[in-house]
Parts: C-alpha cells; sequence; structure tokens
C-alpha cells in the first residue's frame, strides 16, 4: 500500500466512525477511530521509504511497523520526538495523545464500556491527535 492510501483509508475510517457515532453504535465507532490513527501513523511510516510505499514483507522489515500498536506504529514512524516536544508545549494534545495511544485493535471485542466521544474528539480537534499526524504523514 502507498502512503497516499493510508492516508485514504484514515479518512474514510473517520467518516465511517463519525456516522456510527451519530447513529449510537460507539463500539464500532471506537474501534474505527483508533483504525483511522493507525493507518495515519503508518501514512507517515510509508513517507520514509522508497516512493512511499509502505513494505509489503514482513520479513523485510522490523515487525515493529506489523502491528496495531499506536505507540509502536508512533516510534517506526520517526515521529515519537516530534511529538514529545509538541506535548510539551500543548497540554490539550498531550491529554489526546495520552487517550488515544491506549486504544487496542482488541477493542473491537469489547461490547460495551468504550467512550467514542471521547476518544473522536481526542482525534479529530483543533489540538487532536490526527490533526497533528496530517502535518506530518
Amino acid at each position: 500500500m502507498t502512503r497516499v492510501e493510508f492516508q485514504r483509508l484514515a479518512r474514510m475510517r473517520l467518516r465511517d466512525a463519525r456516522v456510527l457515532l451519530r447513529n449510537g453504535n460507539d463500539e464500532g465507532a471506537y474501534y474505527l477511530i483508533g483504525l483511522a490513527v493507525e493507518c495515519a501513523l503508518k501514512s507517515a511510516i510509508a513517507r520514509k521509504t522508497r516512493r512511499h510505499d509502505f513494505p509489503l514483507d514482513p520479513k523485510i522489515v522490523s515487525q515493529t511497523i506489523w502491528v496495531h500498536n499506536l505507540n509502536k506504529l508512533l516510534v517506526a514512524s520517526g515521529l515519537e520526538q516530534d511529538l514529545n516536544a509538541a506535548v510539551a508545549n500543548n497540554p490539550v494534545l498531550k491529554a489526546n495523545w495520552a487517550l488515544v495511544k491506549d486504544w487496542t485493535n482488541e477493542s473491537r471485542y469489547l461490547l460495551t464500556g468504550l467512550s467514542a466521544d471521547g476518544l473522536y474528539r481526542a482525534v479529530t480537534g483543533r489540538n487532536g491527535v490526527l490533526t497533528w499526524l496530517r502535518q506530518h504523514w
């Protein structure tokens, strides 16, 4: 997949999540919001590779990019220091990342207890995580 395809997927998953939120499906929305952030981070990783392609073969590259862990993907993207600098000057972004970083792919199996509204705001707001990532993908 290419960088642009991951960007498109991030936007699509966020739109899907918005529809689910409007219709009271917090669990599905929560999962898709996190997936949108994952796609944005993978776009940032692809930006560093040859012709902006995401490496297809996990045997060729470190297993750290073939995960659904936002913290590991942040490190693999090379944006960890940039984010640390940004959150040092922006307490709202810091709080948003603190909420978003705990998203897990396993959330798709949870039946209750997910705050999709809060996650959506943490991702999309003026100081949102995806808002920040768009500057780097």
